[in-house]
Protein backbone atom coordinates (compact mmCIF):
# COMPACT_ATOMS: atom_id res chain seq x y z
CA UNK A 1 0.00 0.00 0.00
CA UNK A 2 1.16 3.56 -0.73
CA UNK A 3 0.46 5.70 2.34
CA UNK A 4 0.84 9.42 2.94
CA UNK A 5 1.59 10.35 6.56
CA UNK A 6 1.24 14.02 7.48
CA UNK A 7 3.17 15.32 10.45
CA UNK A 8 5.70 12.57 9.80
CA UNK A 9 8.53 14.34 11.62
CA UNK A 10 6.43 14.57 14.78
CA UNK A 11 6.46 12.23 17.76
CA UNK A 12 3.53 10.01 16.77
CA UNK A 13 3.99 10.55 13.03
CA UNK A 14 7.49 9.12 13.03
CA UNK A 15 6.43 5.95 14.86
CA UNK A 16 3.63 5.47 12.32
CA UNK A 17 6.07 5.90 9.42
CA UNK A 18 8.48 3.44 11.03
CA UNK A 19 5.79 0.79 11.50
CA UNK A 20 4.43 1.20 7.97
CA UNK A 21 7.92 0.91 6.49
CA UNK A 22 8.71 -2.12 8.65
CA UNK A 23 5.78 -4.04 7.23
CA UNK A 24 6.65 -3.17 3.63
CA UNK A 25 4.34 -0.29 2.78
CA UNK A 26 5.61 2.58 0.66
CA UNK A 27 5.40 5.79 2.65
CA UNK A 28 5.34 9.45 1.64
CA UNK A 29 6.30 11.46 4.71
CA UNK A 30 4.82 14.96 4.58
CA UNK A 31 6.46 17.40 6.97
CA UNK A 32 7.82 20.91 7.22
CA UNK A 33 11.39 19.73 7.65
CA UNK A 34 13.25 16.56 6.88
CA UNK A 35 14.86 14.65 9.74
CA UNK A 36 17.46 11.84 9.60
CA UNK A 37 15.05 9.37 11.22
CA UNK A 38 12.87 9.45 8.11
CA UNK A 39 15.67 8.04 5.93
CA UNK A 40 14.14 4.56 5.91
CA UNK A 41 13.72 2.00 3.11
CA UNK A 42 10.52 2.65 1.21
CA UNK A 43 10.09 6.17 2.65
CA UNK A 44 10.17 9.34 0.57
CA UNK A 45 9.88 12.83 2.02
CA UNK A 46 7.60 15.59 0.72
CA UNK A 47 8.33 18.93 2.34
CA UNK A 48 5.47 21.34 2.91
CA UNK A 49 3.22 23.09 5.39
CA UNK A 50 -0.17 21.63 6.25
CA UNK A 51 -1.56 25.17 5.91
CA UNK A 52 -0.53 25.26 2.23
CA UNK A 53 -3.50 23.78 0.34
CA UNK A 54 -1.69 23.24 -2.95
CA UNK A 55 1.20 21.43 -1.25
CA UNK A 56 -1.17 19.20 0.71
CA UNK A 57 -3.31 18.34 -2.29
CA UNK A 58 -0.24 17.50 -4.36
CA UNK A 59 1.11 15.29 -1.58
CA UNK A 60 -2.04 13.18 -1.88
CA UNK A 61 -1.29 12.28 -5.50
CA UNK A 62 -0.69 8.57 -6.25
CA UNK A 63 -1.33 7.26 -2.75
CA UNK A 64 -3.89 4.70 -1.61
CA UNK A 65 -4.42 6.03 1.89
CA UNK A 66 -3.65 8.93 4.21
CA UNK A 67 -2.88 8.99 7.93
CA UNK A 68 -3.25 12.61 9.01
CA UNK A 69 -1.40 13.40 12.25
CA UNK A 70 -0.16 16.94 11.54
CA UNK A 71 -1.44 19.45 14.09
CA UNK A 72 -0.43 22.22 16.43
CA UNK A 73 -0.99 21.29 20.05
CA UNK A 74 -0.88 23.30 23.26
CA UNK A 75 -3.08 25.17 25.69
CA UNK A 76 -2.30 28.69 24.50
CA UNK A 77 -1.81 30.61 21.28
CA UNK A 78 -3.70 32.61 18.66
CA UNK A 79 -6.93 31.19 17.26
CA UNK A 80 -5.69 31.69 13.70
CA UNK A 81 -2.71 29.36 14.19
CA UNK A 82 -4.83 26.56 15.65
CA UNK A 83 -7.66 26.99 13.15
CA UNK A 84 -5.48 27.25 10.05
CA UNK A 85 -3.36 24.25 11.07
CA UNK A 86 -5.81 21.89 12.73
CA UNK A 87 -9.08 22.66 10.96
CA UNK A 88 -8.22 24.11 7.55
CA UNK A 89 -5.22 21.78 7.25
CA UNK A 90 -7.57 18.82 7.70
CA UNK A 91 -9.93 20.22 5.07
CA UNK A 92 -6.99 20.42 2.67
CA UNK A 93 -6.18 16.75 3.33
CA UNK A 94 -9.79 15.86 2.53
CA UNK A 95 -9.58 17.99 -0.63
CA UNK A 96 -6.44 16.11 -1.65
CA UNK A 97 -8.08 12.74 -1.07
CA UNK A 98 -11.06 13.76 -3.21
CA UNK A 99 -8.89 15.24 -5.96
CA UNK A 100 -6.76 12.12 -6.35
CA UNK A 101 -9.21 9.34 -5.57
CA UNK A 102 -7.67 8.31 -2.25
CA UNK A 103 -9.90 5.67 -0.69
CA UNK A 104 -8.94 5.70 3.02
CA UNK A 105 -8.26 8.46 5.55
CA UNK A 106 -7.39 7.95 9.21
CA UNK A 107 -7.36 11.14 11.26
CA UNK A 108 -5.53 11.61 14.57
CA UNK A 109 -7.99 13.41 16.80
CA UNK A 110 -7.97 13.85 20.59
CA UNK A 111 -10.23 12.88 23.50
CA UNK A 112 -10.18 16.56 24.47
CA UNK A 113 -12.68 17.19 21.66
CA UNK A 114 -15.35 16.00 24.11
CA UNK A 115 -13.94 17.69 27.25
CA UNK A 116 -16.32 20.27 28.70
CA UNK A 117 -14.44 20.94 31.92
CA UNK A 118 -16.21 18.24 33.92
CA UNK A 119 -15.02 14.74 34.92
CA UNK A 120 -15.12 11.98 32.28
CA UNK A 121 -15.19 8.51 33.81
CA UNK A 122 -15.21 5.58 31.38
CA UNK A 123 -17.15 7.56 28.76
CA UNK A 124 -17.62 6.18 25.25
CA UNK A 125 -17.97 7.71 21.80
CA UNK A 126 -21.54 8.85 22.51
CA UNK A 127 -20.04 11.66 24.62
CA UNK A 128 -21.13 14.90 22.87
CA UNK A 129 -18.99 17.81 21.79
CA UNK A 130 -19.05 20.72 24.28
CA UNK A 131 -20.99 23.88 23.60
CA UNK A 132 -18.26 26.00 25.25
CA UNK A 133 -14.52 25.53 24.92
CA UNK A 134 -11.69 26.10 27.38
CA UNK A 135 -8.90 26.15 24.76
CA UNK A 136 -8.42 26.55 21.02
CA UNK A 137 -6.75 23.16 20.58
CA UNK A 138 -9.72 20.93 21.44
CA UNK A 139 -12.12 23.29 19.67
CA UNK A 140 -10.22 23.26 16.37
CA UNK A 141 -9.57 19.51 16.61
CA UNK A 142 -13.30 18.92 17.12
CA UNK A 143 -14.12 21.02 14.06
CA UNK A 144 -11.59 18.98 12.07
CA UNK A 145 -12.96 15.69 13.36
CA UNK A 146 -16.43 16.70 12.23
CA UNK A 147 -15.06 17.50 8.76
CA UNK A 148 -13.49 14.04 8.59
CA UNK A 149 -16.71 12.36 9.67
CA UNK A 150 -18.75 14.33 7.15
CA UNK A 151 -16.27 13.47 4.36
CA UNK A 152 -16.97 9.74 4.67
CA UNK A 153 -18.70 8.52 1.53
CA UNK A 154 -19.20 4.78 0.95
CA UNK A 155 -17.28 3.41 -2.04
CA UNK A 156 -15.56 6.78 -2.52
CA UNK A 157 -13.66 7.81 0.61
CA UNK A 158 -13.74 5.89 3.88
CA UNK A 159 -12.75 8.02 6.88
CA UNK A 160 -12.35 7.38 10.61
CA UNK A 161 -10.84 9.20 13.60
CA UNK A 162 -8.70 8.02 16.50
CA UNK A 163 -8.60 9.79 19.85
CA UNK A 164 -5.40 8.65 21.65
CA UNK A 165 -5.06 10.11 25.12
CA UNK A 166 -1.78 11.51 26.51
CA UNK A 167 0.70 9.86 24.17
CA UNK A 168 4.05 9.21 25.86
CA UNK A 169 7.25 7.26 25.35
CA UNK A 170 10.85 7.60 24.14
CA UNK A 171 11.59 10.57 21.83
CA UNK A 172 8.65 12.60 23.17
CA UNK A 173 9.43 16.28 22.64
CA UNK A 174 6.48 17.74 24.55
CA UNK A 175 4.74 16.02 27.46
CA UNK A 176 7.62 14.31 29.29
CA UNK A 177 10.30 16.98 28.67
CA UNK A 178 7.92 19.73 29.81
CA UNK A 179 6.99 17.77 32.92
CA UNK A 180 10.63 17.27 33.85
CA UNK A 181 11.51 20.90 33.08
CA UNK A 182 8.77 22.22 35.35
CA UNK A 183 9.71 19.81 38.12
CA UNK A 184 13.35 20.91 37.99
CA UNK A 185 12.21 24.55 38.15
CA UNK A 186 10.03 23.84 41.19
CA UNK A 187 6.89 24.80 39.27
CA UNK A 188 4.83 21.62 39.73
CA UNK A 189 1.91 21.61 42.13
CA UNK A 190 -0.71 18.93 42.62
CA UNK A 191 -4.06 20.32 41.50
CA UNK A 192 -7.07 18.89 43.31
CA UNK A 193 -7.19 16.09 45.86
CA UNK A 194 -4.84 13.79 43.94
CA UNK A 195 -7.36 10.98 43.38
CA UNK A 196 -8.24 11.63 39.74
CA UNK A 197 -7.79 8.83 37.22
CA UNK A 198 -6.55 9.44 33.68
CA UNK A 199 -5.88 7.42 30.56
CA UNK A 200 -2.43 7.35 28.94
CA UNK A 201 -1.25 5.84 25.64
CA UNK A 202 2.20 4.43 24.91
CA UNK A 203 3.34 5.80 21.56
CA UNK A 204 3.95 2.44 19.84
CA UNK A 205 0.44 1.32 20.74
CA UNK A 206 -1.00 4.55 19.37
CA UNK A 207 0.92 4.09 16.13
CA UNK A 208 -0.13 0.45 15.74
CA UNK A 209 -3.77 1.39 16.25
CA UNK A 210 -3.52 3.75 13.27
CA UNK A 211 -2.30 0.89 11.09
CA UNK A 212 -5.00 -1.44 12.39
CA UNK A 213 -7.74 1.07 11.70
CA UNK A 214 -6.29 1.88 8.28
CA UNK A 215 -6.41 -1.81 7.33
CA UNK A 216 -9.95 -2.17 8.64
CA UNK A 217 -11.12 0.75 6.48
CA UNK A 218 -11.08 -1.40 3.35
CA UNK A 219 -14.87 -1.22 3.25
CA UNK A 220 -17.70 1.00 4.45
CA UNK A 221 -18.30 -0.78 7.77
CA UNK A 222 -16.18 1.55 9.92
CA UNK A 223 -16.51 4.67 7.79
CA UNK A 224 -17.31 7.83 9.72
CA UNK A 225 -16.56 6.26 13.11
CA UNK A 226 -14.58 7.80 15.99
CA UNK A 227 -12.60 5.83 18.57
CA UNK A 228 -11.10 6.55 21.98
CA UNK A 229 -7.67 5.03 22.49
CA UNK A 230 -5.42 4.40 25.50
CA UNK A 231 -3.60 1.70 27.46
CA UNK A 232 -7.00 0.47 28.61
CA UNK A 233 -6.05 0.79 32.27
CA UNK A 234 -6.49 4.21 33.90
CA UNK A 235 -3.75 5.40 36.23
CA UNK A 236 -3.83 7.83 39.11
CA UNK A 237 -2.70 11.10 37.53
CA UNK A 238 -0.37 12.22 40.31
CA UNK A 239 1.01 8.78 41.08
CA UNK A 240 1.97 8.46 37.41
CA UNK A 241 3.52 11.93 37.30
CA UNK A 242 5.58 11.09 40.39
CA UNK A 243 6.63 7.80 38.81
CA UNK A 244 7.89 9.69 35.75
CA UNK A 245 9.76 12.14 37.97
CA UNK A 246 11.37 9.26 39.85
CA UNK A 247 12.77 7.94 36.55
CA UNK A 248 14.75 11.18 36.36
CA UNK A 249 15.74 10.99 40.04
CA UNK A 250 13.48 13.93 40.86
CA UNK A 251 11.44 14.16 44.07
CA UNK A 252 7.65 13.68 44.02
CA UNK A 253 5.28 16.64 43.84
CA UNK A 254 4.54 17.82 47.35
CA UNK A 255 2.96 21.26 46.93
CA UNK A 256 -0.81 21.23 46.51
CA UNK A 257 -3.48 23.65 45.37
CA UNK A 258 -7.24 23.17 45.18
CA UNK A 259 -8.96 22.94 41.83
CA UNK A 260 -10.93 26.10 42.58
CA UNK A 261 -7.83 28.13 43.28
CA UNK A 262 -6.01 26.75 40.23
CA UNK A 263 -8.96 27.46 37.97
CA UNK A 264 -9.29 31.02 39.29
CA UNK A 265 -5.56 31.59 38.83
CA UNK A 266 -5.82 30.23 35.30
CA UNK A 267 -8.67 32.59 34.45
CA UNK A 268 -6.68 35.57 35.71
CA UNK A 269 -3.52 34.56 33.85
CA UNK A 270 -5.47 34.07 30.62
CA UNK A 271 -6.80 37.63 30.85
CA UNK A 272 -3.38 39.06 31.66
CA UNK A 273 -1.74 37.15 28.78
CA UNK A 274 -4.40 38.43 26.36
CA UNK A 275 -3.98 42.04 27.48
CA UNK A 276 -0.21 41.82 27.19
CA UNK A 277 -0.36 39.91 23.91
CA UNK A 278 2.00 37.27 25.24
CA UNK A 279 2.52 34.20 23.06
CA UNK A 280 4.18 31.94 25.61
CA UNK A 281 1.93 29.62 27.62
CA UNK A 282 0.75 30.76 31.06
CA UNK A 283 1.77 28.44 33.89
CA UNK A 284 -1.91 27.75 34.49
CA UNK A 285 -5.14 27.99 32.48
CA UNK A 286 -8.71 26.88 33.16
CA UNK A 287 -8.29 23.98 30.74
CA UNK A 288 -5.05 22.81 32.35
CA UNK A 289 -6.49 23.07 35.86
CA UNK A 290 -9.43 20.87 34.89
CA UNK A 291 -7.21 18.32 33.14
CA UNK A 292 -4.92 18.03 36.17
CA UNK A 293 -7.71 17.73 38.75
CA UNK A 294 -10.44 15.67 37.11
CA UNK A 295 -11.00 12.12 35.89
CA UNK A 296 -10.64 11.63 32.15
CA UNK A 297 -10.57 8.00 31.08
CA UNK A 298 -12.47 6.20 28.37
CA UNK A 299 -14.27 3.05 27.28
CA UNK A 300 -12.27 1.28 24.57
CA UNK A 301 -14.95 -1.28 23.69
CA UNK A 302 -15.51 0.13 20.21
CA UNK A 303 -11.82 0.04 19.23
CA UNK A 304 -11.48 -3.50 20.58
CA UNK A 305 -14.54 -4.76 18.76
CA UNK A 306 -14.20 -2.93 15.45
CA UNK A 307 -10.51 -3.30 14.61
CA UNK A 308 -9.10 -5.56 17.31
CA UNK A 309 -7.16 -2.97 19.28
CA UNK A 310 -5.08 -4.48 22.08
CA UNK A 311 -2.11 -2.57 23.55
CA UNK A 312 0.93 -4.69 22.73
CA UNK A 313 3.24 -2.72 25.03
CA UNK A 314 2.07 -2.73 28.64
CA UNK A 315 2.28 0.37 30.79
CA UNK A 316 4.98 -1.28 32.91
CA UNK A 317 7.08 -2.15 29.85
CA UNK A 318 6.54 1.32 28.42
CA UNK A 319 7.75 2.90 31.65
CA UNK A 320 10.85 0.70 31.59
CA UNK A 321 11.63 1.88 28.06
CA UNK A 322 10.93 5.47 29.06
CA UNK A 323 13.37 5.12 31.95
CA UNK A 324 16.18 4.13 29.59
CA UNK A 325 15.45 7.11 27.33
CA UNK A 326 15.24 9.59 30.22
CA UNK A 327 18.59 8.44 31.56
CA UNK A 328 20.02 8.89 28.08
CA UNK A 329 18.78 12.46 27.56
CA UNK A 330 19.35 13.49 31.17
CA UNK A 331 22.96 12.43 31.03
Amino acid sequence: MNVLVTGAAGFLGYYIVEQLAARGDKVRAFCRRSVPNLELPGVSVALGDIRDRSAVVEACRDVDAVIHTAAVAGIWGPWELFYETNTLGTQYVIDGCRAHGVRRLVYTSSPSVTFAGTPQSNVNESEPYPTRWLAHYPHTKALAEQLVTAANLPDVLHTASLRPHLIWGPDDRHLIPRLLERAKAGQLKQVGDGTNLIDITYVENAAEAHLQLLDALDGPRLGGRRYFLSQGEPVNCWDWINEVLALADLPPVKSKVSYGVARAAGAVLEKVWKVLGRKDEPRMTRFLAAQLAMDHYFDLSAARADFGYRPQVSTAEGMARLAVWIKKIDG
